[in-house]
């Protein structure tokens, strides 16, 4: 009797680890909310993703954003690549969207550059559609006749999202 219970007992918490093991390498919810959002992206893919190190929360999560917001040329390959080069693919993603959103012509290739050179991209697209003005303190000088004169400056910083990388 109380052998079959200790046996019974350790099978079901086998079974629950292997269960929870199952559902860490194979995201199933993730695929769910994936799947309602209009995204086609696979179980296995999913777990492929988790065996080559790459978080798939964070890929779908980007794929979401980017079918929302009409984006329907990126492929998961490709953010995936971005995530394993270093990149950070939450920005770029957002950046693209800004971007689309602004008529800005900002190509995935483009944006990948740009952040992997060290940049945010998304402050970039920020920073073209709504330019930085900078006041300046008042300089005072006078001139020979006496006159004071007070002047003070303003400039206008707008990102050229072209010479960023490479231009």
């Amino acid at each position: 009797m109380v052998g079959s219970s200790l046996i019974i007992a350790i099978i079901s918490i086998l079974a629950f680890i292997l269960v929870l093991v199952f559902f860490y390498y194979v995201p199933f919810l993730l695929w769910i909310s994936a799947k309602v959002s209009g995204v086609n992206i696979s179980l296995l893919q999913l777990f492929l993703m988790r065996i080559r190190n790459v978080q798939p929360p964070i890929i779908v999560r980007a794929l979401i954003e980017a079918h929302k917001a009409g984006l329907s040329t990126l492929s998961h390959e490709a953010l995936e690549a971005h995530y394993l080069a270093g990149g950070h693919v939450e920005r770029v993603v957002h950046a693209l969207v800004s971007a689309s959103k602004a008529n800005i012509d900002l190509s995935f290739q483009m944006a990948t550059a740009i952040d992997l050179a060290g940049r945010d991209v998304f402050q970039a697209v920020q920073m073209s559609v709504n330019p930085k003005v900078i006041d300046t303190p008042p300089v005072t000088a006078v001139a020979k006749d006496g006159i004071q004169m007070i002047t003070k400056a303003r400039v206008t910083v707008r990102a050229n999202i072209r010479q960023l990388v490479g231009g």
